[in-house]
């Protein structure tokens, strides 16, 4: 299972990576561990420290190995300061119109985030090419599994919120392509060993929900 983009070329492994707080000194150093993993989409939070010079950086160094982005993007002014700085990814936690016509017109890769039917339409309308449900362990696989009934079959929805080596299999059985990862990836400030611990949970155990 894989999601594909002509931003991107080539296949795109559907779990995002969420580096939220992530430092400029030490961003490489856990990019470079999550692509040696196998992920190809990243997504620095634009309210992590310096976000600017990370994003800027990430892209230039890494922007042909993998999709990489923003998250937390909250206006068209920030998805412009993401096209320039090299971003080709747009994660929000809403479901902005406005947000997802400006990224869409920058030919961005743009994953919105919605609760409802009405926010998931609204967003496809707006021109949104995946989706995520968020926060997706408040909801539970059931719910998702009942929105994803009335969506189109073809747009790929990502569990965010809560996801975990141990459930991911859970909403994936619910209808999801696969999951931004959080938390239970990243926090803020650990080292890149435990990083690479997690991203290697994480590829295991999407693998074993594909069997």
């Amino acid at each position: 299972m894989s999601w594909k983009t002509e931003v991107f070329d080539g296949e795109l492994l559907p779990l995002i990576a969420i580096l939220r707080g992530i430092m400029p000194a030490e961003v490489e150093q856990h990019v470079e561990v999550l692509i040696e993993a196998g992920f190809n989409a990243i997504e620095i939070p634009l309210n992590s420290p310096d976000w600017q010079t990370s994003i800027k950086a990430v892209s230039a160094k890494y922007g042909a190995r993998a999709l990489i982005g923003g998250g937390t993007v909250l206006t068209p002014q920030n998805v412009d300061q993401l096209a320039e700085l090299g971003g080709k990814l747009v994660v929000t936690p809403n479901t902005s119109a406005p947000v997802i016509r400006r990224a869409v017109e920058l030919g961005m890769v743009v994953c919105a985030g919605c609760a409802t039917a009405s926010e998931a339409f609204t967003a496809l309308e707006a021109g949104a090419q995946g989706l995520k449900i968020f926060p997706s362990s408040a909801f539970g696989p059931d719910y998702i599994k009942a929105l994803k009934a009335v969506l189109p079959p073809e747009i790929p929805v990502f569990a965010v919120g809560g996801v975990t080596p141990e459930n991911l299999h859970l909403f994936m059985a619910a209808g999801c392509i696969g999951a931004g990862l959080g938390s239970d990836l990243y926090r803020a400030g650990q080292p890149v060993s435990r990083t690479q611990q997690q991203a290697r949970a994480f590829i295991d155990a999407y693998q074993g929900a594909l069997q």
